[in-house]
């Protein structure tokens, strides 16, 4: 079975490989590119599932299921914010959206700086039948950065399920306990359901 990913983030297409895979071996997972779709999805949703939705739908259209994600980090102190627009929060790249986020939570007593990391799945089939997972990752956001893998707020998101960052974690050790991985184990439990 063929899976279209509807995201050109290479980071996030390599995590999400990784992950189906192991949970859906007998499925192949396909970048946008690969199936030689290059317009841009426009994310106009006001919430995960939303947006999620909107990506899947893009190669589901096509004659693909379309496989999509929408993530991001929500900061109690922040009302929730950055949420939905995680990526764009700072309208510069990762760096620039950390910096943004500290200099918000500057005047933020320690125990006050909860947080957790929001992921919903999504599948759209070509008839229009549509699967969803939510996933959720508890953690606490520091002063300074830490650790030099994954990407996005990565450095700066200590979990609390592993006691270290996200970008001081093994791609393993996040992947189990990260709101991506817990996502698609939910997601690929109501997949098997669907296509087995």
């Amino acid at each position: 079975m063929k899976f279209v990913l509807a995201s050109k983030n290479k980071k996030k297409i390599e995590e999400l490989k990784k992950i189906l895979s192991s949970l859906m071996p007998d499925c192949e997972v396909l970048s946008l590119t690969d199936a030689g779709i290059y317009d841009e999805i426009e994310e106009n949703g006001t919430t995960f599932e939303e947006n999620s939705v909107i990506k899947a739908s893009a190669p589901a259209k096509l004659g693909y299921i379309g496989v999509a994600d929408d993530s991001g980090l929500c900061v109690d102190a922040l009302d929730g914010a950055p949420g939905v627009y995680s990526a764009r929060y700072s309208g510069g790249g990762d760096q620039a959206n950390i910096d943004k986020l500290l200099k918000e939570l500057e005047n933020v007593p320690d125990e006050k700086r909860t947080a957790k990391f929001v992921c919903v799945m999504s599948a759209v089939f070509p008839d229009g039948k549509t699967v969803t997972a939510r996933g959720e990752a508890p953690g606490v956001i520091l002063r300074q950065r830490r650790g030099e893998d994954g990407f996005g707020y990565d450095p700066v998101f200590y979990s609390t399920d592993l006691n270290k960052t996200f970008a001081e974690a093994t791609p393993d050790e996040k992947n189990k306990v990260s709101h991506r991985g817990r996502a698609l184990y939910a997601f690929c439990e109501k997949l098997k359901g669907i296509i087995c």
